[in-house]
């Protein structure tokens, strides 16, 4: 992990979108590197290589905008999302992805992602995404916003939501199952079913994006937030 100061009294050089990367391939981040250190609006603080290095820096760091790979070292976009609004970190994350799943596109925006853009878009496009994201607004490939806000939250049923939401509370599974009279093994059975309709893995990912859902849902539509 190389992490450099942010530049504060060299001419506008404090006026320059201060920038991270976290991506695993050597290859994409050179690509990056160069682009950003060549283009005088960007300010690259510093690369790392896996989710933990970047969760690590997002912490102690101040920057204005984060460029994370799909596929990390040791975690995905996701866990990185979620692990972000767990620990309240506050950062402003564009995905850079390398896979055109409009799945995974999805899932970013329901995990609080500001900025999505691919590895195979022009320059100028990845650079208007990460300056948009660096001035707080949200900025997504064109998809069809009925099916960004059709999400898998919105087809829970109503016993569906209240699981989801004694797990957002932080119940137990004992605990749930003996509030409501059933047994862990049959609580067990209606995680796994509410896990397979969120298309998410573990019982965090499942907070985060409920978390996630009910902050979209009181705020503004997606567009510019000043």
């Amino acid at each position: 992990m190389n992490i450099k100061p942010g530049k504060t009294s060299e001419g506008n050089a404090d006026r320059r979108v201060r920038v991270v990367v976290a991506e695993r391939n050597p290859f994409v981040v050179s690509a990056l590197r160069e682009m950003l250190e060549c283009d005088g609006r960007f300010d690259l603080l510093g690369v790392v290589h896996s989710g933990a290095q970047f969760l690590e820096l997002a912490a102690a760091t101040q920057f204005d905008v984060a460029v994370v790979g799909w596929k990390l070292a040791d975690m995905d976009g996701a866990d990185v999302l979620t692990e972000v609004q767990s620990r309240e970190l506050g950062v402003r994350i564009t995905i850079f992805s390398n896979d055109h799943d409009i799945g995974i596109l999805k899932q970013c925006v329901r995990l609080g992602a500001q900025g999505y853009c691919f590895q195979f878009d022009d320059p100028p496009v990845i650079f208007e995404t990460i300056l948009a994201v660096a001035h707080g607004r949200i900025c997504i490939p064109y998809i069809d916003i009925n099916k960004v806000n059709d999400t898998p939250l919105s087809r829970l049923t109503v016993r569906e939501r209240e699981l989801l939401a004694v797990l957002s509370d932080g119940w137990t599974n004992l605990q749930i199952a003996t509030r409501t009279g059933i047994s862990e093994n049959t609580v067990k059975y209606h995680l796994k079913n509410l896990y397979d309709k969120l298309d998410v893995r573990n019982r965090a990912m499942a907070v985060a994006l409920y978390s996630s859902e009910k902050r979209r849902t009181s705020k503004s539509p997606i567009g510019p937030t000043g």
